[in-house]
């Protein structure tokens, strides 16, 4: 089949080397002079590099040849921008390709900052009415996946069609594909499982040790599954791998941003500092206020991620964030969707 990726980051650029081998894949990103370089090098040097991909790969600068390449039933476009990009990257599809996919997935997890919407919400604003639209989501690092190493994954969506389209793209060589239509659950376990890498990454750069990290696991777990829950999110997903699987490889992997960047709060760097060395997007960071203010908005107890936002925004020194955590008071242990908290 034939397949666009939108989005030439690491997890973009990742999936298009899986996706190259089988089907006809075009890789886009809006800059010719990166998409030349990555043609004639076959690497993506910024945010994959050392790691050699497909000859069968094209890029592409233009968005509508990109589109164009996958515009027919049997194809798909995958974004791979990350959530601050989604809304302008379907206005663009509409607006100025005037070219809108039969058949789309999307692979950014979070929440929109500023109107604290997730990404299948900002599609529908921007995409009204379209009928073959998901999400693809799981416990993923990029450089393993580019790598050719085992993943598994979710494909999420309300139309049979479209996790049918992903399902053939994806689902061969390493990689495993798992079909659902909890579209909220699997978002919002995308979403806050970044939030909780960031706490468990202080915890371990305050060398709190094992027992404490088995703890902010999972205690996140029950706050993600409440607040899934009272979005309309089904228990059960917080349990597969687009909630706990996410949450375990992202709290405790080597190759996290979120977890790199707790590690490093703890350590006394400031923020900027942190974020201008990583170089990369750290979803915790952008949508960690967004859980905080949904959270609030339906009256659900996240005293982990508010122990987070007080770290990343208010001054708070890493290590009394986790104070002020332990003397909570104690309470019989909850997963309710308002029940209390960690």
């Amino acid at each position: 089949m034939k397949v666009a990726v939108l989005g030439a980051g690491a997890w973009g650029t990742a999936l298009a080397a899986h996706l190259a081998p089988k089907h006809d894949t075009v890789l886009w990103a809006r800059d010719p002079a990166l998409m030349a370089e990555m043609a004639a090098k076959q690497e993506n040097a910024h945010y994959l590099g050392g790691v050699a991909l497909p000859a069968a790969l094209r890029f592409e600068a233009s968005l509508s040849a990109a589109l164009a390449h996958a515009a027919d039933d049997a194809s798909l476009v995958v974004v791979a921008t990350p959530v601050a990009g989604l809304g302008a990257l379907c206005r663009a599809m509409r607006d100025e390709a005037r070219c809108v996919p039969k058949h789309l997935v999307w692979v950014c997890k979070g929440f929109e900052a500023d109107t604290q919407l997730l990404p299948h919400q900002v599609v529908a604003a921007e995409l009204a009415g379209h009928p073959s639209i998901g999400v693809l989501s799981g416990p993923s690092f990029a450089r393993e996946v580019a790598s050719g190493l085992p993943v598994a994954l979710t494909v999420a969506s309300t139309s049979a069609v479209c996790r049918e389209r992903a399902l053939a793209a994806f689902h061969h060589g390493a990689m495993r594909i798992y079909t659902g239509d909890d579209v909220v659950g699997v978002e919002v376990g995308g979403a806050v499982k970044n939030v909780l890498a960031i706490a468990t990454g202080i915890a371990d750069g305050l060398a709190l040790g094992m027992n404490a990290r088995a703890a902010l696991i999972t205690r996140g777990l029950a706050e993600m599954s409440r607040l899934g829950a009272a979005l309309g999110g089904r228990p059960e997903t917080f349990t597969g791998l687009t909630g706990l699987g996410d949450l375990i490889l992202t709290a405790t992997g080597d190759l996290s941003r979120n977890r790199t960047v707790g590690l490093q709060l703890a350590e006394g760097r400031t923020l900027d500092d942190i974020l201008l060395a990583l170089g990369h997007v750290a979803e915790g960071v952008r949508c960690a206020k967004a859980v905080l203010t949904i959270a609030r908005a339906h009256n659900v107890d996240v005293p982990i991620t508010q122990a987070v936002c007080a770290v990343l925004f208010d001054g708070v020194a890493p290590r009394d964030a986790v104070h002020a955590l332990l003397r909570r008071d104690a309470r019989a242990e909850s997963f309710g969707a308002k029940g209390a908290g960690a």
